[in-house]
Order: structure tokens, then C-alpha cells, then sequence
């Protein structure tokens, strides 16, 4: 039997329109506000949704967001209806996620035949072929961590940024037959191209990890080709973001005015994932996750496969460099904020541990970096500590400082691997580029001489004390 939910505040109407489609053979359910109305859509998964736009409470535009950002209503037809049929309203409904809109009177015959038509025809949802672990339908080449955009805060393109690239965080990694893709700045954009080149029709099957939800890790989500192809499925997974759900930040940032496209019109099967456990499968790829130092929710991300280990952390600060600012470095509270500052930086020593390639953020140079203590980025000098401490196999400077150049890059460099020689360790020290791809391989030595856990972290710079500035993303 064909199944239906019925949402509106409006009890005649409501009762009028039930008893209409029971008639019709259909199976109804109905409730008279949005909550209700979701909550049923939940627990009932009906084929289709008539929902009245204009209700007190949850109103039916939420409704239409809530039901496009659930996976288990992937498949449901979504009709809403108004008394005000202005063009505005039916253009706002559809970006909301709606697959249809009638304005009110609603006339019989016509929503019966768009019922009708639609159910028959159903969502556009392609079939994607089964493979081990879910992961591409076709070989997918060597095992690779390959970098699209290395740039923190905002793309800078140039003649000054020619060799290290100018374009926001965006890193691919191939391993274990799988496509992973660790945040969505603006080297989201030609990653796309490449994908679509190599695969033409060929199913995709992507995945795409969140760190956090600041617009230089999102900004190129519009603009990945992929996501505009049927064939392609495309999960995206990430943390809830201070109260504002992973559907939200990519849809708002495609609403009108800012984009001629919706979310909801992508035609790829795209899956918001808002995880809960900070350790995860990808089929093989083993995920584990850790809230990192930055402003709002950050995680960073581990990926270990065929036993080779990716962490990706392109936005944190030493907690010892914030906590100690916090306090003033001085007063009864400084040793104990020193001590919670210490297990802070252990614990993300320990997620780090051993990993054989790090990208990790480096977005100042030691002279700038104590007038921006508390923006939620480390120091080239910090971010070598870390890597030692951890023992880290192969580090790449990640995040650059959009004023620095090509230049001053190539200083930096130059800067971090003096550093690791002083130590007398092995470590590996690359800042990264756009098109540079690392092969993942477990044959590099590990490093000589690694700092103990319990090894104390280097003095604050001189001047870490002074006001910082307003934070950059």
C-alpha cells in the first residue's frame, strides 16, 4: 500500500485531506505541527510528505531540512503547500529541500496525479555496485596522500604563491581500495576535476572527513564537480558544530543569495554523518578522532590502513602557549593551569604517536607568532616539537600564513629541518605543496632520537604574553 504523511496545523483541512487519500488507497498518517510531524516521518518512513509550509513552532521549511539531512529518508517525496503562493515561497521551499510545491486551495486531481506521478517515478537515487567494505567499484591505483590546498584562512593565488599553491585546506588520501578526502577548502575545486577525469561515469565512492566547520575548510563543497554527477556517492562525517548540524553549514553556504544552486538539487547520493564515537571505520580505514586546540568544536583525524598511519591536523595551538597566556603566567592558579595545559599537550602526543605521515599546522613564524597567541595555530617551531615529541616519521607543514610567499616558505622550510637536525633525530621535515603526492609506504626508518612523554615543553616565545589579536579562522 502506498504510505503518506499529512503535516499541517489546520484540523479541518488536515482531516479533509486524510480522508481524501485514505479513499485512494493510501495508507496515512498525520500530525499537526512540524515536531510531531518529523517525529512520525522517523519512526513510520512514509513514501511521501504533504507538508504545510506556515505552521507555529517547527515550520514546514524545517521540516523539509530536517527530513533532506536524515539518510534513513533519503527515499521520501517530499510536497509542501501553502495559502501564499508567491513565487519566493516556492523557490524557498524547494532549497529547503522540498521535491514539489502547490499552492492552497489545493486542487483534488491535481495533487492526485502529482502523488501519483511521483511515487512512480521515485527519488533520483543511483545504484551504486557493492564492493568489499563499500569502498570504490574499480582499482583505485597506489596507496598515496596527495594535497590540494595548503593554505589557512583564505585563498591567495599569485605569482607569490606559484610553487606552494594558494588555494584552502583540501588533502586526498588513497588506502585500502578507498577515497578519502580531509576537509573541503578551496582545493576541493580541482580535486573534483581530477576525480571526474579519472573516473567519467564510472561510480564514485567518496568520503569526505570535517575538521571543523570555519570557512576555509568548507568553502569548495559548491564547486566539487562530483558532487553534481548521479553516479557519485558522497558521504561527508564530522562533529556536531556548537549546536548547528554538518547539513547546515554546507546548505546555508548554497542558499540564495550566495549560490544559483541548493544542496537539495546536488544530483550525487550525498550523506551527512554527524559522528558521536571519536573512533570510526571507513571499511578498512580505521578513523580516530581528537578535539585539538582552536576556537569552536576542531577535531583532528588519524586514518590507519594496511598498517600505515595519516594524521591530519591542520588547525591547533599548543595548550601550554593558551593556558599559560590565560593565566598570566603567574598567581595561584598558574601552576595548576599549567599541569591541566601538560596533560592536554600528552594527550595529543598520544594520538599522534608513532604516525608515519603528519600534516600538521604551522601557520607563523616564531617572529610573528607571540603577537597571535590564542588565534588556534602553532608555530613552524611548535609544530616541529610536536612531531618530535610524538615521533612522527614524516611531517608537512600545513596551514601557511596567507602573507607568507613562495619565499618565505622556502625559509621555513629550510628553519624546521635545522631544527630536527639539532635534535639529532630522523624526521623528515616537507612543507607542503599543492600537487605534491607522498606514496604510503611503512619503509621509513623511524626517527633516532624522540623526546620522552614526559619531556617538557619548550618555553613560551618571548612576548607570548602581550593581548592578542582577533582570531583568524
Amino acid at each position: 500500500m502506498k504510505t503518506i504523511l499529512v503535516i499541517d496545523d489546520d484540523a479541518d483541512l488536515r482531516s479533509s485531506l486524510c480522508a481524501l487519500l485514505r479513499r485512494h488507497q493510501w495508507q496515512v498518517w498525520e500530525a499537526a505541527d512540524g515536531r510531531e510531524g518529523v517525529a512520525l516521518a522517523r519512526a513510520h518512513q512514509p513514501q511521501a510528505i504533504l507538508c504545510d509550509l506556515l505552521m507555529p513552532g517547527m515550520n514546514g521549511f524545517r521540516v523539509c531540512t530536517a527530513v533532506r539531512s536524515d539518510p534513513a529518508l533519503r527515499r521520501c517525496l517530499v510536497v509542501a503547500m501553502s495559502g501564499r503562493g508567491f513565487e519566493d515561497n516556492r523557490r524557498a521551499a524547494i532549497e529547503a529541500g522540498a521535491d514539489e510545491f502547490l499552492a492552497k486551495p489545493l486542487q483534488t486531481e491535481q495533487l492526485l496525479e502529482l502523488l501519483a506521478a511521483m511515487t512512480a517515478r521515485g527519488p533520483a537515487a543511483p545504484d551504486f555496485p557493492e564492493t568489499n567494505g563499500g569502498g570504490m567499484a574499480a582499482p583505485i591505483g597506489e596507496n598515496l596522500v596527495r594535497f590540494w590546498g595548503v593554505r589557512g584562512s583564505i585563498p591567495v593565488p599569485g605569482p607569490a604563491t606559484v610553487r606552494y599553491g594558494g588555494n584552502t585546506a583540501c588533502v586526498e588520501v588513497r588506502a585500502a581500495g578507498r577515497i578519502v578526502i580531509l576537509d573541503a577548502g578551496t582545493g576541493l575545486r580541482p580535486l573534483g576535476e581530477s576525480l571526474v577525469e579519472e573516473f567519467g561515469a564510472r561510480p564514485m565512492d567518496l568520503s569526505l572527513l570535517i575538521t571543523h566547520a570555519h570557512w576555509d575548510h568548507v568553502q569548495g563543497f559548491p564547486f566539487f564537480k562530483p558532487a553534481y554527477q548521479p553516479s557519485c556517492r558522497l558521504r561527508v562525517l564530522g562533529f556536531d558544530t556548537t549546536g548547528e548540524g554538518l547539513p547546515s553549514v554546507f546548505a546555508r553556504q548554497m542558499e540564495t543569495p550566495y549560490f544559483p544552486i541548493s544542496l537539495h538539487h546536488l544530483a550525487a547520493r550525498v550523506e551527512f554523518e554527524e559522528r558521536e564515537s571519536m573512533e570510526f571505520k571507513l571499511g578498512p580505514i580505521q578513523v580516530q578522532s581528537a578535539f585539538v586546540n582552536h576556537p569552536g568544536v576542531c577535531v583532528g583525524f588519524r586514518l590507519t590502513a594496511d598498517g600505515v598511519s595519516v594524521a591530519f591536523v591542520p588547525d591547533h595551538e599548543p595548550f601550554f602557549r593558551t593556558c599559560l597566556h590565560a593565566a598570566a603566567a603567574k598567581g595561584p592558579a598558574a601552576a595548576t593551569t599549567a599541569e591541566f595545559a601538560a596533560r592536554e599537550d600528552d594527550r595529543i602526543v598520544d594520538f599522534l604517536r608513532g604516525v608515519d605521515v603528519l600534516i600538521l599546522d604551522a601557520q607563523f613564524n616564531s617572529k610573528d607568532y607571540p603577537a597571535r597567541v590564542g588565534w588556534g595555530h602553532s608555530s613552524v617551531d611548535d609544530a616541529v616539537a610536536l612531531a618530535l615529541r610524538a615521533g612522527a616519521r614524516r611531517l608537512f607543514l600545513f596551514h601557511h600564513n596567507p602573507l607568507h610567499t613562495d619565499a618565505d616558505m622556502d625559509a621555513l622550510e629550510l628553519h624546521a629541518r635545522k631544527l630536527v637536525a639539532q635534535s639529532g633525530s630522523t624526521l623528515e621535515v616537507t612543507a607542503a605543496r599543492e600537487g605534491m603526492s607522498v606514496p604510503l609506504t611503512s619503509d621509513v626508518p623511524a626517527p633516532a632520537a624522540l623526546r620522552s612523554r614526559s619531556a617538557k615543553a619548550p618555553l613560551p616565545a618571548k612576548g607570548a604574553g602581550k593581548s592578542a589579536k582577533r582570531r583568524s579562522a
